[in-house]
């Protein structure tokens, strides 16, 4: 048996970031996506969003790569919010997803993050860093590893969660 410890914090939004997202799906959204994780023994700490977007906090095994994950996650959902007689109109997610790992340390600040979506949304302290969800791949900005000077990929320049003034680290 092997320990793992892999938190991701995952954002997808609605296709053209419509407000897919209403109140009465929303609730059946979210049992659903749970449910579904569970089954691939993904384990979801937090889940929440807003009316064109929805952020988990989850634990993926080692086994699993996290593409797969969200892209099932992903595709099932609208498969159900359109084929199980939730929806009066065509559900659909953007391509892309934001996933960022995390620590232990970490992950309380980002389920209070998560859980709190409607809330910074509503009041507009949401973080617009984290919000963000990219279509195409948008991956680190540096080359990673230099051999001859200091590994740049390694320092984190701001701390992510840094919406309360204070750094979770």
């Amino acid at each position: 048996m092997s320990f793992w410890r892999l938190y991701y914090h995952l954002i997808w939004a609605t296709k053209n970031r419509e407000h897919l997202i209403q109140p009465e799906i929303e609730d059946r959204l979210y049992a659903y996506t749970v449910r579904n994780a569970a089954e691939l023994d993904v384990y979801v700490y937090a889940i929440n969003g807003w009316y064109d977007h929805v952020h988990l906090l989850v634990a993926i095994p080692p086994k699993h790569a996290v593409a797969r994950v969200v892209k099932r996650l992903k595709g099932s959902s609208s498969h159900y919010l359109n084929h199980g007689g939730v929806m009066p109109y065509q559900f659909a997610w953007q391509r892309g997803y934001r996933a960022m790992t995390l620590g232990e340390l970490q992950r309380p600040t980002a389920e209070a993050y998560i859980r709190e979506q409607k809330d910074h949304h509503a009041q507009q302290t949401a973080n617009a860093w984290l919000e963000h969800c990219p279509e195409f791949d948008e991956g680190p900005v540096d080359a990673g590893i230099v051999l001859d000077g200091i590994i740049s990929s390694l320092c984190e320049k701001r701390p992510n969660y840094d919406v309360w003034g204070e750094s979770p680290l």
